[in-house]
């Protein structure tokens, strides 16, 4: 199995996302390379079923999302950026989280769990050319995302926008159906798993902050 991402189609693509609207126009300029090296590796797999009859299939997942995601606010993706950010600002008691952008582009987002359990069935019952979308079919505005992290943090202060950051892609719907017809569908929604992606972050950074004994219980300087 070969996995790629939803960046392969063109940015401004009809939506939902159809598998067969690859190479139909140009790509979004800040994702184009890592695109087209998606692009290479599904017309490598059709390559090889065709000439040596190899059962190697193809599959492009949405956004992913669940535990022991990258956290790195310098490069992280924006669902945990956006959990980071207000999981800090209501530790901190600052007045507001800053989001890149308009708020308004709109993305979808599938748990790795779901997306697991879809790549074994496809490779348990599936096996063409071609590629096949993972997703749930559901999309969601940036704004509407970072209020749903807001609510489940806890967190009571405003948003506010950065308009000189990018949007990036307008919308990237997955259109699901010939996996539905294949026979799997997601099974965890989007806030009870967020809810649970968020329980599991807020656990790691107690478990992990460092230690540091008081002055008064460290040993005499010898």
């Amino acid at each position: 199995m070969f996995l790629g991402s939803s960046c392969i189609y063109p940015k401004l693509a009809p939506q939902p996302l159809k598998e067969s609207y690859l190479l139909s126009g140009y790509l979004e300029e800040t994702n184009e390379p890592y695109a087209i090296a998606k692009i290479a590796g599904i017309k490598m797999c059709d390559a090889y079923r065709a000439q040596y009859g190899c059962n190697f299939i193809s599959v492009m997942p949405t956004n992913l999302y669940g535990p022991n995601d990258n956290y790195d606010l310098q490069n992280a993706h924006v669902l945990p950026t956006l959990i980071r950010k207000f999981h800090e600002a209501k530790q901190n008691g600052d007045p507001a989280v800053t989001i890149w952008g308009t708020g308004k582009p709109m993305r979808e987002f599938l748990h790795a769990d779901d997306l697991a359990s879809a790549c074994v069935y496809l490779m348990d019952n599936y096996s063409e050319e071609g590629l096949v979308n993972i997703g749930t079919g559901i999309d969601i505005t940036i704004t509407d995302l970072a209020m749903l992290i807001k609510e489940i943090v806890g967190y009571d202060g405003a948003l506010v926008y950065d308009h000189t950051k990018p949007d990036g892609t307008p919308r990237k719907l997955m259109d699901v159906s010939k996996l539905t017809n294949l026979g799997w569908k997601y099974s965890i929604e989007l806030k009870d798993g967020l809810t649970q992606v968020y329980n599991d972050y807020k656990n790691s950074q107690t478990s992990t902050s460092p230690l540091i004994p008081k002055p008064s219980s460290l040993p005499p300087h010898p």
